[in-house]
């Protein structure tokens, strides 16, 4: 069993074996629950939203949809 200690602003620092071995980085959430006497914490798995956000900035994705869609319609009225 490894041990712990809470720092004087509520902190606990979850030991490096622990973080390695279930991928636990910087910033990554945890779901906290009681159970009994004991403090339980379960990394929040993110979703898969969640992973795209930002993905595509600085891309021109929406105009390009945009002037695809205009030529799909010029095309549909020349018919």
């Amino acid at each position: 069993m490894l041990a712990t200690k809470i720092s004087s602003k509520g902190q606990v620092v979850v030991p490096k074996e622990v973080r390695t071995k279930l991928k636990i980085k910087p910033g990554t959430s945890f779901y906290v629950r009681l159970e009994k006497d004991n403090i339980i914490l379960t990394p929040m798995k993110k979703r898969p939203i969640d992973m795209l956000y930002g993905k595509f900035a600085g891309e021109k994705i929406l105009a390009e949809l945009e002037n695809e869609h205009a030529e799909e319609i010029e095309s549909e009225n020349r018919s």
